[in-house]
């Protein structure tokens, strides 16, 4: 049995280790990112025949209709982000939690909010079995961001919008930084990376992305 348990581990570094190197070929090349990475397990954020297939680069499906995205989006995104550990973070679009576990390690507080609850619920869970205590999970519409808790010095945005929302870049401080993908949902998407300045925006665009729409309003799943 120990030897078994030593070849479990052996093969998941080894994946792991993979899964980096394929990060810094696609441009990831922030050694805190690679390292929030490598320190995140994504098989904790996949269920039933998807966690065998946790370290490969590819979205794979969660609950809900939505996925989980690829690792080098994951870190293009963050990367991006330009992250230190007094930032305090909103992410809209929690889905499966690995993009704001991965946050949760780079900075001061994530907030992070999903609006499918059964989503936001198994998303909870796995924080607490990380022990990432850093991340709250809010079962919330995201077109409306978290007023309550701005301004953020970051935000990060996991569903496209047509254009970057207006309501989100207010609660933006001056000085911070906004991904996300912006395009028609049934086309490819540009990830966009804004620089709230003191008298306007600064924008850079990132490289071809997809994802889900940006949606208003709670979905319709399981009350919480």
């Amino acid at each position: 049995m120990p030897c078994q348990r030593w070849r479990r581990r052996s093969v998941t570094e080894a994946q792991v280790m993979e899964l980096v190197m394929t990060l810094r070929m696609a441009g990831v090349r922030d050694k805190d990112v690679l390292q929030a990475i490598e320190k995140t397990p994504r098989g904790a954020f996949l269920s039933g025949i998807f966690k065998d297939r946790a370290y490969e680069n590819v979205p794979l499906p969660i609950s809900c209709g939505q996925t989980i995205s690829q690792p080098t989006v994951v870190g293009l995104m963050t990367q991006a982000l330009e992250l230190d550990k007094r930032c305090k973070v909103l992410e809209i679009g929690t889905g499966s939690g690995y993009q704001a576990a991965i946050l949760s390690r780079l900075s001061r507080r994530v907030y992070t909010t999903e609006r499918h609850r059964p989503l936001a619920r198994t998303a909870r869970a796995v924080m607490q079995e990380l022990d990432l205590t850093n991340v709250t999970v809010i079962a919330a519409d995201g077109t409306l961001g978290l007023p309550d808790q701005a301004p953020f010095d970051r935000i990060l945005v996991t569903a496209a919008a047509e254009d970057p929302p207006a309501g989100l870049l207010a609660q933006l401080r001056p000085g911070g930084i906004m991904v996300l993908p912006v395009g028609q949902s049934d086309t490819v998407q540009t990830l966009l990376k804004v620089v709230k300045l003191e008298d306007g925006y600064d924008y850079q665009t990132l490289g071809d992305v997809r994802f889900v729409p940006l949606l208003e309003g709670m979905a319709e799943d399981t009350p919480e």
